[in-house]
């Protein structure tokens, strides 16, 4: 098929998909009501796996990290295009295990739209694929990987990808939310978390003058915000939160910080932390405090151009759907298929709300469009495997080892 003709196509798909909207919600509301913090996502891979084992899918199983994963075979098995959806949700005691509400337009629910609706697409595609009758000439890998957020630092992903033995010739990573996004490159960040410890005896502090771990963070924090930087390569450093103390009148002897640099130039987030880590000797050696700087995550820049055809293919993709593209860089699993030098993109299925909040929703509405979309984007990758050229190879191979 033609671009055009796979465009042509998908208005009369996404009509079509309606037929299944009980099944795509449904699938969306039981996974996301599973809670599935990182590194805690055993019961809902155990779902996602006893889906894929009910639509006869080869090879359905969990690896030895945890990843549930499952091939859907094509007509020839010429090629191999991977799906992937991250399992793990962003942690909240509060929202976790509690009941989605499903409405006449929206779903609400912790977690459903990061990844909750991501993993529904996954396991529902199979089923998708036969209501369109579409058949695709490639072998379909589904993967809904584990511990891809915070300190799981994209484990799961990492793992299959060092593992798997079947040549991927691309990939799409898949988010409940948001409808439109095309992340075709990732940037290079370190997340990283301070801590601060002082002495434990307010009497010593009194008399010595000594100040709390929260106020010695404050220091570091107003050093860490003078950091000159650059805006070409853009660069920004997130300041995430801070935690500190349990009540008014008992100085805290613990502070932790949490923040992110982020650079599209290799090297650059490198060099801003190095700069935080000389902050942080200083400010220890002033106060007397005990400070250290903890690396939870890295990534390295990279990715295939805005001019390569699966990007313009997604697209034609999008506009033909009546979805406007927005261009987002990546830190998330689309970072570990560039890294491997496969070329992939990341998209989103509908358009969420109050994403990690209690009031957490996504449109249903929407999500017919984001299904048609996928489907088109497989439907070209399978046309086209010729076309799908590799990124260029990423700088700064030392990644998984700590630099970026």
């Amino acid at each position: 098929m033609t671009i055009q003709e796979i465009i042509a196509s998908l208005p009369g798909a996404r009509d079509k998909l309606q037929e299944i909207r009980e099944i795509i919600v449904a699938n969306a509301v039981m996974i996301s009501e599973i809670p599935a913090p990182t590194g805690q996502e055993r019961e809902r891979i155990e779902f996602i796996t006893s889906r894929f084992q009910e639509f006869g899918l080869q090879n359905a199983c969990i690896d030895e990290f945890g990843n549930a994963q499952a091939i859907l075979p094509g007509r020839a098995a010429a090629h191999n295009i991977l799906v992937a959806a991250h399992a793990d949700t962003v942690k909240d005691e509060a929202g976790f295990g509690s009941a989605a509400a499903v409405k006449s337009d929206a779903i609400d629910g912790w977690g459903i739209a990061d990844n909750g609706l991501g993993l529904a697409a996954l396991v529902s595609l199979p089923e998708i694929l036969r209501r369109l009758d579409v058949t695709l000439d490639s072998d379909l890998i589904l993967l809904a990987q584990t511990q891809s957020l915070g300190r799981g630092d994209l484990g799961g992903i990492r793992f299959f990808l060092e593992h798997v033995q079947l040549p991927i010739v691309a990939g799409i990573c898949l988010e409940g939310a948001q409808l439109g996004r095309l992340s075709y490159s990732c940037l290079g960040m370190n997340r990283n978390k301070i801590v601060c410890e002082v002495p434990a005896e307010p009497t010593q502090w009194q008399e010595t003058g000594s100040k709390s771990a929260l106020v010695t963070m404050g220091e570091i924090l107003q050093k860490l915000s003078a950091i000159p930087v650059p805006q070409n390569p853009r660069t920004t450093v997130i300041i995430g939160s801070m935690r500190a103390g349990t009540g008014y009148n008992s100085p805290p002897t613990r502070a932790a910080l949490r923040f992110e640099v982020r650079s599209e130039q290799v090297g650059m987030a490198r060099q801003i932390r190095e700069q935080i880590e000389e902050i942080i000797d200083e400010v220890s050696a002033e106060t007397g405090t005990v400070t250290s700087i903890e690396v939870l995550a890295r990534r390295i820049p990279g990715g295939i151009p805005f001019s390569h055809p699966l990007v313009k293919a997604t697209r034609d993709i999008m506009r033909g759907l009546n979805i406007t593209p927005t261009f987002h860089p990546s830190v998330g699993d689309l970072a570990a298929l560039i890294f491997k030098k496969i070329p992939s993109v990341t998209v989103g299925i509908s358009r969420g709300l109050n994403i990690h909040a209690p009031t957490e929703s996504v449109e249903i509405e929407p999500i017919f469009s984001g299904l048609a979309q996928l489907v088109g984007l497989l439907q070209f990758i399978d046309a086209h495997p010729g076309q799908m050229e590799p990124p260029p190879t990423p700088e700064g191979l030392e990644y998984y080892e700590g630099d970026a």
